[in-house]
């Protein structure tokens, strides 16, 4: 147990910039976890007399036109983001993979797959989601299922050029030989490879669908603005951005932090997952 610790955290404590990131995803992950005691106000309640508030001891952020903490808001918004990202990982690896596999091992029907992933590549990433939302309609669902389609043609390219290279390796040609079913190949040979790939993948994944489903909400297609999210924050912000800079520093704060750290995390894995790396940790010359 320990040495496996050891493991993924040599990368890390060989980079004081990556330990900063996870120590900052972690901290955004207990505050979604413990948003109800972490948050000393609801985050729906309204408070006129407090409207437009200044950060200071009883609001720490200040509070919204409506009289909401800030501080509370943005602790809730951090669980919505969380199970935004989550969302969109499954998303893109659910249907990602098998497409990426398929594609590899069955060439004729692999072409077009992969024309039609190449077809929704073409499109810029926030008008495909655009594209999607006005098809499926606004809500939280829909939201993740748009990003999810957007980093989804990413993840079957990553499978595909995988999936390719395995396919021509020494010990599945010698399963074949031995008459091994396409299944037993996918589980047994395939799979298992794809694991190092795709964990880094899905950390950039959930980086970018923050920045994805932030955009969303602040054109107001993602999350009900009834709900606490950092861009529906961010949107609402826009008419008092001279009067209450607050509302606008602190959830763009939070964005910022989230995609900065995870893109950190992703680093700092890769440099753990990548044969290329692992000699160089090993002799403790990294960093």
């Amino acid at each position: 147990m320990r040495s496996t610790l050891v493991f993924w955290l040599k990368p890390f404590l060989a980079r004081r910039i990556s330990l900063f990131g996870l120590c900052v995803l972690a901290v955004i992950v207990l505050a979604a976890l413990f948003a109800p005691w972490i948050a000393p106000y609801d985050p729906l309640s309204y408070d006129p007399i407090a409207r437009l508030s200044p950060p200071g001891p009883e609001h720490l952020f200040g509070t919204d036109h409506y009289g909401r903490d800030t501080f509370s808001r943005v602790v809730y918004g951090a669980r919505l983001a969380l199970m935004i990202g989550l969302g969109v990982v499954g998303v893109a690896l659910t249907f990602g993979v098998p497409i990426g596999i398929v594609s590899a091992l069955f060439p004729r029907v692999g072409l077009v797959l992969m024309r039609g992933v190449d077809v929704l590549m073409a499109f810029p990433a926030l008008l495909l989601a655009l594209g999607l939302i006005v098809i499926l309609g606004r809500g939280i669902e829909n939201a993740i299922l748009a990003v999810g389609v957007v980093y989804l043609t990413t993840t079957v390219r990553i499978v595909y050029g995988v999936s390719l290279k395995l396919r021509e390796e020494v010990f599945v040609e010698a399963a074949v030989s031995l008459g091994a079913g396409a299944l037993r190949i996918i589980f047994r040979h395939i799979l298992p490879n794809l694991v190092s790939p795709l964990l880094v993948q899905a950390s950039f994944v959930f980086a970018f669908a923050q920045l994805q489903a932030a955009s969303l909400d602040f054109l107001g297609l993602g999350a009900p603005p009834e709900i606490p999210s950092w861009g529906n924050a961010l949107s609402e912000s826009r008419i008092y951005i001279t009067r209450a800079p607050w509302l606008l520093i602190f959830p763009g704060m939070m964005i910022v932090l989230t995609a900065f750290s995870l893109n950190l995390v992703g680093d700092a894995l890769r440099d753990r997952l990548d044969p290329r790396f692992r000699d160089t940790f090993a002799s403790g010359k990294k960093g």
